[in-house]
């Protein structure tokens, strides 16, 4: 392999920047090209202080010009098709883009499937979508809104729950302090009758202890049969809403099925305990693209994408040298579930699980941290 590999890096999220990191710290004369649809990195743990106006969109939309330049990065601005020669050219709307070595970040997508889908907004699809959110709140004097979260019937680990409690709860405290609580009322709806078992069984017991002390009334165990503009239809009945928060469950990148490469049953690009790609040569994958061996509460999470991308930055290097690849990600869920004054800090790793009640140090925790991850961007 030649001294300056060429290393293509598809996505600009958690896992592609600090693979993107990483590499260039481990090999200095190699080519790195990131390929994304925007050269911008946005924040998306902060997007639920949108609505109760925490944060601006613009405060989570960072670019990414100085990050480029600071590491000496190419950027190439590209929606990808799929591969070809597996894995060796990457296809995209813009053109080919050719490698010697290919790292799969680009992210998941949501499934938006259930009839009426459309009547519902979704936080974690951008700021876009936060901002509508919090133009909803604002004019909502009194009614109910109606949160939930789903999964991918193929993959039940795909799901992302987290960010619905935290703005369960940040809506309930900021409605609270605008003094309409009384008259806008809160159900939190569900198919499963332990939501974010994933979390462990005592976040659950705390959540649903949360919840019940927050007077936030549950429907839970019921699948969700379809949206409309009077509320959610489920299996055990209707829930009347006046607005809609739903967070679906997910699945790979749209180009998967063009990509040549193994996917789980789910639609993610599968990936090893390695994180490589099987069948491929000299192609990973890290984050929320990627279906991974591992217990079955492993997390969609920045933080989790960030250690399977130092995985994968250790292998790739390992792959060019032609060595096998000997570092595997830990597995690791770390969580602040946010209540805009408080947070409820849950643990879990292949250890121990556990659950620390609701501080106020941890929202502030929530927010230094923030601070502290985006100094990269700003610097």
């Amino acid at each position: 392999m030649s001294a300056s590999p060429r290393i293509v890096i598809l996505g600009a999220g958690f896992a592609a920047l600090t693979a993107a990191r990483e590499l260039r710290r481990r090999l200095p004369a190699a080519e790195i090209t990131l390929v994304a649809p925007k050269a911008e990195f946005v924040y998306y743990p902060s997007l639920i202080w949108v609505p109760t106006g925490i944060r601006k969109a613009a405060d989570l939309v960072l670019p990414l010009d100085k990050f480029l330049i600071h590491h000496r990065l190419d950027f190439k601005a590209g929606r990808v098709t799929g591969l070809a020669e597996g894995g060796r050219r990457v296809l995209t709307r813009q053109g080919e883009v050719e490698n010697d070595a290919l790292v799969i970040a680009s992210g998941g997508r949501f499934i938006k499937k259930l009839p009426g889908i459309e009547h519902a907004l979704t936080l974690c699809e951008g700021v876009e979508a936060a901002e509508a959110i919090r133009l909803r709140l604002e004019a909502m004097d009194s009614g109910r809104i109606a949160l939930g979260f789903g999964g991918n019937p193929n993959e039940p680990s795909a799901m992302r729950g987290g960010p619905m409690f935290e703005l369960l709860f940040g809506i309930d405290t900021w409605l609270r302090r605008q003094g309409r609580r009384d008259r806008v009322q809160l159900t939190f709806f569900n198919a499963a009758t332990q939501p974010g078992k994933r979390l462990g069984e005592k976040a659950v017991t705390g959540l649903l202890a949360e919840m019940a002390r927050r007077r936030i009334d549950t429907h839970l165990g019921h699948k969700p049969l379809a949206f409309s503009e009077n509320g959610v239809d489920t299996e055990g009945g209707h829930v009347n809403a006046d607005l809609i928060l739903f967070m679906p469950g997910m699945t790979g990148p749209a180009w998967a099925a063009d990509s040549g490469l193994p996917l789980s049953p789910g639609g993610f690009i599968q990936g090893d305990e390695f994180c490589r790609v099987p069948g491929s040569e000299r192609v990973f994958v890290a984050g929320d693209a990627g279906s991974f061996p591992g217990p079955d509460w492993m997390p969609k999470q920045a933080h989790m994408a960030d250690l399977q991308a130092k995985a994968v930055a250790e292998n790739l290097v390992l792959a060019l040298r032609g060595r096998p690849p000997v570092v595997k990600p830990k597995v690791e869920l770390i969580c602040i579930v946010d209540t805009v004054d408080a947070g409820i800090l849950v643990y879990r790793d292949m250890k121990r699980s556990l659950l620390f009640p609701s501080l106020g140090v941890f929202h502030w925790a929530k927010r230094w941290f923030e601070s502290h991850y985006l100094k990269a961007f700003r610097a």
